[in-house]
């Protein structure tokens, strides 16, 4: 215990009966006494120089700071250059927590746990980069159980109230999120029926957003309608969007795609077209895929599947490519071309050994291709599930089991080799043991020159994650460098770093960074970064 001689604004402390005193002590470089007020300011350090050989954000000390101030104690430092230094922290053993009880003006005691709930609050508020919205009077507080809910995440407010208003005149209750990260809780929250989605939100690329509603089996059926000045409307389609409008947008067209949302929405049983010349593949397929919500209808010809297609309406196409009067490549072009409808979510079925030129020539016409074998029946009830967006908690035991074991491993990531170019240790053993568990492979470095020759000797890296606040060569330095090398410019680089404050994200994109995540990273989050990343 210590008492007496604390700084005058800490009154607390000098009307205190006791004291505690927590010290830490290190054997590091020291800090010059003339720097001891400095460093407790944001974002400055001892070693201050234009090639610190030492690496940090310089918010430690000051937030720390700020949370002893609210606990009503104080931080001091005793330090010797060369020998290093012992920091103390002093606090009251008993805290005033509440008035007392007869109304008079001594406050009552309580021990110094009882604040310890002011932590978190404080370190969030020095972290939390402030973000200017402007409140829409969205539909959240009136919802009842029944009602059909929008969820509109839209960061440009006077679109997203022309959307609202669209959605009440529809039927919908909207709800209305500016960034990405309530994009994904109210998601969670509310259960909406159907979702709005901008690609350019202020906070995180938007196809992160549809990766992870797409890949959580809490919100993995709901239909992902996007509107956004982006123009890649098959890729939305592949990742399981419903449809995709490009701004600027007319009114009407967004009237009709509210229209389109609900029709779909209201429609319980989706359909499914099925093509197939194998009259026992098809019952195979037909009994995979389930009558519980899903109406199947099988043809055993490309005439016969355009005939259907022109005469009824459909969600989704399963397609073998080994037809007895046109090929798959032919009746997916006439499809999409000569009936219209190109935005139909086609599925190849096959057993066909593809060629180079035939893989390129799917890529660009299927949503996705399937190849038979042990493993393609779960591969085709996950692809059809997502399509026909269907409610994976409301499938059949036997299929649920299915769906679970495929998606512990990820197609996406499986045998794609990503560096990690991190000083800590720890990091790169907790980010490795992660990702190797998705079946990647990963090499490290524990320097930004290191990961340059890493990089440089190890040519079949898909992707790098990038410490930012390294010594010596920080990871801007780093990732400029590599940008500067004409093989490595479109390699995708996601920096992480442990700032999260306002404009991280833009001084990262502008070094050479793909995208950005902050510490402590969301492992969901990295996931989804890296299936958008390396997506092909």
């Amino acid at each position: 215990l210590a008492t007496g001689g604390w700084n005058q604004e800490q009154e607390l402390l000098n009307a205190a009966n006791a004291v505690v005193a927590f010290s830490v002590t290190d054997t590091g470089i020291g800090i010059p006494k003339e720097k001891h007020g400095v460093i407790f300011e944001a974002f400055q350090q001892g070693d201050t120089g234009t090639s610190r050989k030492y690496g940090g954000t310089g918010l430690g000390l000051s937030i720390s700071r700020q949370i002893t101030r609210l606990l009503g104690g104080e931080i001091r430092i005793e330090s010797t250059p060369g020998m290093g230094s012992t920091f103390t922290l002093y606090l009251p053993v008993l805290y005033p927590i509440a008035p007392s009880a007869e109304g008079g003006d001594q406050p009552e005691l309580g021990h110094i746990a009882e604040s310890a709930k002011l932590v978190t609050t404080a370190s969030s508020r020095v972290m939390l980069a402030p973000v200017v919205e402007r409140a829409i009077s969205d539909d959240r507080s009136a919802i009842e159980e029944g009602d059909r809910i929008l969820l509109i995440a839209e960061d440009d407010p006077n679109f997203a109230q022309i959307l609202l208003d669209l959605a009440r005149e529809k039927g919908f209750k909207g709800i209305v999120a500016q960034r990405a990260d309530r994009a994904l809780a109210l998601a969670r929250e509310y259960q909406p029926t159907a979702v709005t989605l901008d690609l350019r939100l202020p906070d995180a690329d938007g196809w992160t957003i549809l990766d992870r509603l797409k890949h959580d089996p809490r919100t993995r059926h709901i239909p992902v309608h996007i509107i956004s000045v982006e123009e890649n409307w098959q890729r939305g389609l592949r990742l399981g969007a419903i449809d995709f409008l490009t701004k600027p947008a007319t009114k009407e067209s967004l009237s009709e795609a509210l229209t389109t949302l609900h029709e779909f929405v209201d429609r319980p049983v989706k359909r499914l077209l099925v093509v197939e010349d194998d009259e026992t593949a098809q019952r195979s397929i037909a009994e995979l895929i389930g009558t519980e919500d899903v109406e199947t209808t099988t043809v055993g010809s490309g005439e016969a599947a355009l005939q259907a297609l022109q005469n009824g309406r459909y969600d989704c196409m399963v397609l073998d490519l080994g037809l007895p009067d046109m090929t798959g490549f032919q009746l997916i072009t006439r499809v999409k071309s000569e009936i219209g409808l190109r935005k139909l979510p086609t599925i190849v079925y096959t057993g066909k050994q593809l060629t180079k030129r035939e893989e390129a020539e799917l890529g660009r016409l299927a949503e996705s291709v399937v190849i038979k074998d042990a493993r393609s029946p779960e591969r085709l009830l996950d692809e059809t599930a997502l399509f026909l967006h269907r409610v994976t908690a409301n499938l059949p035991e036997g299929k649920r089991r299915m769906l679970e074991a495929l998606h512990r491993t990820d197609p996406t990531l499986t045998g794609r080799t990503v560096l990690i170019v991190d000083d800590d240790v720890r990091n790169i053993f907790a980010l490795t043991t992660f990702l190797e568990r998705s079946e990647m492979k990963v090499v490290y470095a524990e320097s930004g020159r290191d990961g340059i020759a890493k990089l440089q000797a190890t040519p079949e890296v898909d992707v790098v994650l990038m410490d930012v606040m390294m010594p010596e060569m920080d990871g801007y330095e780093t990732m400029r460098a590599i940008r500067e090398m004409s093989r490595f410019r479109q390699l995708p680089i996601i920096a992480v770093t442990a700032k999260a404050m306002k404009g991280d994200r833009e001084k990262c994109i502008e070094a050479g960074a793909s995208d950005y995540i902050a510490k402590p990273v969301d492992m969901d989050q990295l996931l989804s970064l890296l299936r958008v990343w390396l997506y092909r």
